[in-house]
């Protein structure tokens, strides 16, 4: 909401040094989130006149249309001679008052005048556009035309109220009093301790039967429904000139004086208001709920399909407008254009169900400044004064007279009313306010307040939000202000703190981001095309997938059931971008239905949910395990001055699993197998004993070619809860034996469709005890020495003794104890041998 530091003084005598600043603070203060202070008319210096257009003379030989123009600015230039200037501008005529900006003055943007050739003319200023005046949208977009009523000379700076400030304010969902003039006067009014000028107390006439037919239907959607009349409207009628100033400081745009009015008094006091071109409106006004299939063509030239629990306004034709949110175009105000125009109006001011509007607008997907109200609690009192401020201005400003008639449709309600102990507030802000200090506070809010040591507290009615004993609470202590409220550090108990699986996350995320892998947090939501772009079987469990009712996209409906996704996007997309090398891994919940969930069940919001209510929530909800995955692109060590670089390859994301499964403390197994969308010869299966926890390796070319992605893909992807259940938990510290350490080297010739993964199982099984280390360091494969399906595997092995120096003898007994075994298991053949 955008307020005129200039508007709001009319309401509260604000001290005259005040700036935009300090109102700021004041409000901030008082809990408003008061974005910005915008200066208009920063840097404008004069002279800024109203001139007379005498003479146009249009130039010729360019290629747009060019006219050299004669105004009468008075003195203002010290000759009283007239002012030539060349203008571009088609929208204004001999005759004409317009804004001229002479030389000396600056415009907004440091842009300084002065006299200059143009187009083998001199132009001596400039006529203004509302646009170079920083004014804002006057759906003109040409020069500003004034009324005649303007003396030439006049100073325009201060006739088109160029210099303001304007406080952006940021409006909560609680707080649609604040969405008006009004009701952020009260909240100025407050802070600074001063009375206010309440622009809704109008004398308004009691409802009476001359009033226009209203019928109101459906009760529950409108309780209250204000209509009025204004006759007699001259339709040349213009807004003026502070009437559209404010509305384009609040940032709305000047249409017409009828409709110009109602978002004026919208502004002002916080109500929408709807005005019919009354000859348009055939028979009695009602409201009620859509008929399914009904359409309705909006303001916006829409033609809508209506829902069945949409609110509708209507005359005997049929539809004129959808309620609260925006009007028909079948009975909009016309503007005058040749002698036609709208003479009478019907002025409509009600009250509507704040849920069945927000829903509506979000339907068929229409904000509107009236909805964006509706939604947040309009004061449903304001409805007769709003009415009547707008036929008060009607009369005034287009020579309108007031009908008689009145027309109220009320439904019965009382006041809200609640009951509070006194020291409430003292005990949720843990400050003895004291019953003085909080009667008082609850009163300049506006509510009425009886009792003692328990408060009988009658709430406004333009407030909406305070329901219960704690808003009243927060009322009092942010008018008390919550920078005084005192600072207190919460003493945890001890034995607390991060769950196991919570400190498995940060070492998960610590291990990756220093192994060289930036995180990318991608939003949780798939479409389903992307299974086939990854090659996933008809029957694969990951192609079952939990859809949202409400998606942010309808291109991606669905939960993820996979991190790999979201990643390939986010590489894709800086692969694009120019980074080229890239590792990334994100960690996060995925979502696997089994198909064995239970309804939801609908929870009580007046007390606790039983155990077994959430547990029957619990069962509801499909399985979300922890998943981590990490995708790599381009070389993985750079090429330099100390050697050549090395790309990504399958043996690197390999490496991420096993980085992760250092840090829960397991032992990862690898063993080859084929799993989409995974390369069929170069996929790893990740197995913590004999459980499955995920796969790793380099990206099939189709499903590379099918993402857009780098050649030779990598990714991994594994199951971090089931490496949590796997892990001990406890970390055993290492036995550091004092005594040397024996190696011995064994390189093994195997069938090349024997894993290395095997072959290591196997001699760390034979090695026995003794065995403190293995490392693979060479793999070699030569036709002519080896044969044409052989490798050669070689390993070091280091043997250590914790309570003595090994003999050669004792190392070489367990270094041919793992050979002998890895040749029953495998059919390995020492080479050379």
């Amino acid at each position: 909401m955008r307020i005129p530091l200039s508007w709001l003084r009319e309401y509260v005598d604000l001290p005259a040094t005040e700036t935009g600043r300090d109102v700021q603070a004041k409000l901030v203060s008082a809990g408003l989130e008061v974005e910005t202070v915008e200066q208009l008319g920063a840097g404008l210096k004069g002279p800024l006149v109203v001139g007379q257009v005498l003479t146009i003379e249009e130039l010729e030989g360019f290629k747009k249309p060019i006219r050299f123009c004669t105004v009468d600015v008075g003195d203002k230039n010290g000759t009283g001679e007239p002012q030539e200037i060349v203008c571009g501008a088609r929208n204004f005529a001999v005759g004409d008052k317009v804004v001229v900006v002479l030389p000396g003055a600056e415009l907004p943007g440091g842009f300084a005048i002065s006299a200059r050739k143009t187009y083998g003319k001199t132009s001596h200023g400039m006529i203004c556009s509302s646009d170079e005046l920083g004014m804002g949208d006057d759906g003109t977009h040409g020069i500003i035309v004034l009324p005649p009523e303007h003396e030439v000379g006049t100073d325009a700076i201060e006739l088109l109220e160029l210099i303001d400030e304007v406080l952006d304010i940021a409006v909560t969902a609680n707080r649609g009093d604040c969405l008006s003039m009004r009701g952020v006067a009260r909240e100025a009014a407050i802070a600074y301790g001063l009375p206010l000028r309440d622009p809704a107390l109008l004398d308004v006439p009691t409802p009476n039967a001359d009033g226009y037919p209203v019928r109101v239907t459906d009760r529950l959607g409108c309780d209250r429904f204000t209509a009025r009349t204004v006759n007699g409207l001259q339709p040349e009628a213009r807004s003026p000139i502070w009437l559209q100033r404010r509305l384009q400081k609040v940032g709305m745009r000047p249409i017409s004086l009828a409709v110009d009015i109602a978002n004026y008094v919208m502004m002002e006091l916080g109500q929408p208001l709807h005005t019919y071109d009354r000859s348009l409106v055939q028979g009695a006004i009602g409201v009620r709920r859509a008929e399914q299939g009904e359409a309705l063509t909006t303001l916006d030239g829409v033609k809508r399909k209506l829902d069945a629990e949409d609110l509708v306004i209507t005359d005997e034709r049929g539809l004129i407008g959808l309620a609260g949110v925006m009007g028909g175009a079948n009975t909009e105000i016309a503007d005058h254009e040749e002698g036609a125009g709208t003479t009478d109006v019907v002025v409509e001011a009600a009250h509507f169900d704040a849920v069945s509007i927000a829903r509506t607008a979000r339907r068929h997907k229409l904000p509107s400044e009236a909805s964006k109200r509706f939604e947040r609690g309009v004061d449903p009192q304001a409805a007769s004064a709003a009415a009547q401020r707008a036929v008060d201005l009607l009369v005034l400003l287009a020579g309108g007279t007031a009908g008689a008639g009145v027309t109220e449709v009320v439904a019965p309600s009382g006041p809200h009313t609640i009951t509070i102990p006194a020291d409430h507030p003292d005990k949720v802000a843990g400050v003895a306010y004291g019953r003085e200090t909080v009667v008082r506070r609850l009163q300049e809010v506006g509510c009425d307040v009886y009792g003692q040591d328990a408060l009988t507290v009658t709430v406004p009615s333009w407030r909406p939000d305070l329901a219960d004993p704690n808003d009243l609470a927060e009322e009092v202590i942010r008018l008390e202000g919550y920078e005084n409220l005192p600072s207190t550090l919460p003493k945890p108990p001890a034995g607390r703190g991060l769950t196991a699986r919570q400190r498995l996350h940060r070492r998960v995320g610590r291990a990756l981001a220093g192994a060289g892998y930036v995180e990318a947090l991608n939003y949780p939501f798939i479409g389903e095309g992307v299974f086939d772009q990854l090659g996933l079987e008809a029957d694969d469990a990951r192609r079952t997938v939990v859809k949202l009712i409400n998606p942010l996209s309808d291109e991606e409906p669905a939960l993820r059931t996979t991190l790999l996704p979201g990643l390939l996007t986010a590489l894709r997309r800086n692969d694009g971008r120019g980074s080229h090398d890239l590792a990334l891994f994100e960690t996060g919940l995925v979502f696997r239905p089994t198909g064995e969930e239970t309804a939801p069940v609908r929870l009580p919001v007046d007390r606790r949910p039983t155990d077994e209510e959430i547990a029957g929530l619990d069962a509801a909800l499909p399985a979300q395990p922890r998943h981590a995955a990490v995708v790599l692109a381009g070389a993985r060590e750079q090429a330099g001055w100390w050697g050549k670089g090395r790309p990504a390859d399958w043996a690197d994301a390999i490496e991420a699993a096993r980085t992760l499964a250092r840090e829960a403390h397991v032992e990862l197994t690898v063993r080859a197998a084929q799993h989409e969308p995974w390369h069929p010869g170069r996929c790893a299966a990740l197995y913590v004993g004999e459980q499955l926890v995920g796969h790793a390796g380099e990206l099939h070319p189709r499903v590379v070619k099918a993402l857009s992605l780098p050649e030779r893909t990598c990714a991994m992807e594994l199951d971090l809860d089931a490496l949590e259940q796997a892990g001990t938990g406890l970390v055993e510290a290492p036995r550091i034996s004092t005594f040397p350490v024996a190696t011995q080297d064994v390189a093994l010739v195997v069938d090349k469709t024997v894993p290395a993964g095997e072959v290591e199982r196997v001699l760390r099984e034979g090695a026995g005890e003794l065995l403190e280390s293995l490392r693979l360091f060479d793999v070699y494969e030569n036709a002519e020495q080896l044969g044409a399906d052989k490798k050669s595997l070689a390993y070091a092995l280091r043997f250590r003794a914790a309570d003595r120096t090994l003999k050669v003898d004792e190392a070489s007994a367990a270094r041919d104890a793992a050979v002998a075994l890895a040749a029953e298991r495998t059919g390995a053949v020492l080479r050379g041998a």
